[in-house]
């Protein structure tokens, strides 16, 4: 399986770096993985609600120029569907066995995905209610596509 995560903005903390290099490694292994960071819109802090659309639309069609048209893209996205490990075990496995090879899983920024992107995605799945900043959700997941793996596979790591 190849694995993207589309993601918008550089990652800059070392601890978070050295975090995503090593669940990278250890999916060896298990799938190709490959992590696209797009940069973000500058932008002031206060943004009027137009303003906030228009950042999100400039980072979402960095986004969308990042994905390949036949991948099953998966939008991570706090309204998105709650789900457990076990349930992206679960749907990493069937994608695999429905020919489903490129998974392109997508984080926004600060403002979130634009509607292009939430259109485009097949999928909108959420690990929380929570907000989590951005940088660390490429840490999360890239842990949870590593937990997935190990639970199809019958190995332990997952309780």
């Amino acid at each position: 399986m190849n694995i993207l995560v589309v993601t918008v903005g550089k990652l800059k903390e070392k601890y978070l770096k050295m975090g995503i290099e090593e669940y990278v490694k250890r999916l060896g292994p298990y799938a190709k993985i490959d992590i696209v960071e797009v940069p973000d819109e500058k932008a002031p802090e206060n943004l009027s609600d137009q303003e906030m659309q228009l950042v999100k639309k400039a980072e979402g069609d960095r986004l969308l120029a990042k994905i390949p048209q036949d991948a099953h893209v998966i939008a991570m996205a706090i309204e998105g569907k709650l789900i457990s490990s076990e349930d992206l075990a679960k749907n990493l496995d069937q994608l695999a066995t429905y020919g489903k090879s490129k998974v392109a899983f997508v984080i926004g920024g600060s403002l979130g995905l634009s509607d292009e992107v939430m259109k485009r995605a097949n999928e909108k799945i959420s690990f929380g209610r929570i907000t989590y900043p951005h940088q660390l959700m490429k840490l999360v997941l890239v842990e949870q596509i590593y937990r997935a793996f190990r639970i199809n596979r019958g190995e332990p790591y997952h309780k």
